[in-house]
């Protein structure tokens, strides 16, 4: 962080602000469903608002294509914004020059929300020209979407060279903080749960956090593509075979290293899993081996008490991924289990991907973690040391 500074170290009294925030939220009927993301960007647009600046707010929402499509248009989060700022914000849908006298018509300290981004086909090839229009708007230029600074966009990479004073918001500010800084350095015992699908998806920030964890934890239908590797039997459960040589190298990896690198003990399996229907067949436990026609859903109990035993001893906690197939009732105990878990520990806990906080949320525990990360897809990326073009864009 010592290269980028942070919205609080600028002087923005009387200045135009763009803003990059992450406001690509679900919309139902029109109207915005879920406003976690608009309210993360609360805090770095109420210190911009208190210095009398004038706010222009960007974001993408869905993915047009560089299409105009009415049911992906940001007009119903404005409505939803002014609520949460309990301040007008003016939509605008105005391009070019219409925009530019739509800002000076606006005033001083007004706050403005610009139309999806990603209707204009040059915000995800970088256009040069978007990004120096987009630049040309403003006198300082803030990112505070981490879920997009894993991509060099327009408005989170390109518009930095066309800006001179730039800074990152709050909510970046603190992605950085616990995602980096708490994870390169951790007070110990530091623990991870990785759960998810696909080894493949997670391999890259299993094997860079073997680096730096004390204990692993292994559930999700990835832990059956590691007890194959480990010459184990998984019926029917979802695996990639292709990925086995991949598991072995992270669980020896592991071990050289002197990581605790646990799989699940016992595990809910089932003869049919319907997910569009939420059903399973019949279920059992079992250790160990399971049989060909039955599938994985689940980690058992004595997994789900060996796993919150390694969590209450840890000081560092980091969770991404479910442990199971937790959308259906029947197969959401492990994932709840291990929310409970993080949520009674005191340690300072890490919350990443979108499945691990629906998780979280529902198990009535997410006020008691210390941050919920909004990066998904960057998070990951960040996690897995790379640098993120959103955030190298902003050095100085």
């Amino acid at each position: 962080m010592s290269k980028i500074p942070t919205v609080k170290d600028l002087d923005l009294a009387g200045k135009r602000v763009f803003v990059r925030v992450d406001f690509n939220v679900p919309l139902v009927e029109g109207a915005v469903s879920d406003r976690t993301r608009i309210k993360a960007a609360l805090p770095t647009l109420r210190h911009i608002m208190e210095q009398n600046a004038t706010l222009l707010l960007a974001s993408h929402l869905g993915r047009p294509k560089g299409q105009k499509v009415d049911s992906m248009s940001l007009r119903p989060v404005a409505g939803a914004l002014s609520e949460e700022l309990g301040a007008p914000v003016l939509f605008t849908d105005a391009e070019g020059e219409d925009l530019r006298r739509t800002i000076s018509e606006a005033g001083q300290g007004a706050v403005i929300l610009l139309e999806n981004l990603r209707f204009n086909p040059e915000e995800e090839s970088n256009g040069a020209d978007f990004a120096a229009f987009l630049g040309s708007l403003a006198d300082v230029y803030v990112n505070d979407a981490f879920g997009t600074a894993h991509r060099a966009h327009a408005s989170t990479a390109g518009i930095a060279d066309h800006v001179e004073e730039k800074a990152v918001g709050l909510l970046i500010e603190k992605e950085l903080q616990f995602l980096g800084d708490k994870t390169a350095a951790p007070e110990r015992p530091f623990t991870v749960i990785i759960g998810g699908a696909k080894v493949s998806d997670k391999i890259k920030v299993i094997d860079a956090l073997i680096d730096k964890a004390d204990t692993i934890l292994i559930g999700g239908a990835m832990a059956y593509t590691f007890r194959l590797a480990a010459g184990g039997k998984v019926g029917d459960s979802l695996c990639e075979p292709d990925m086995l040589a991949t598991a072995t190298a992270a669980v020896e990896k592991a071990k050289a290293k002197g990581v605790k690198f646990l799989l699940p003990i016992d595990t809910l399996v089932t003869d049919a899993l319907d997910f569009g229907a939420g059903t399973l067949g019949q279920t059992e436990i079992v250790e160990g081996d399971i049989q060909d026609g039955w599938e994985g859903v689940d980690i058992g109990p004595k997994t789900q008490e060996l796993y919150a035993a390694e969590v209450s001893q840890s000081n560092t906690l980091l969770w991404n991924g479910p442990m199971g197939v937790f959308e259906i009732e029947d197969s959401s105990k492990g994932t709840f289990a291990v929310a409970k878990a993080v949520g009674e520990s005191t340690a300072t806990s890490i919350i990443g991907g979108g499945d691990s906080i629906k998780a979280i949320n529902n198990s009535g525990h997410a006020d008691r973690v210390s941050f919920i990360s909004t990066g998904g897809g960057a998070s990951l990326e960040f996690l897995e040391g790379k640098e993120l073009p959103g955030v190298a864009a902003l050095k100085s």
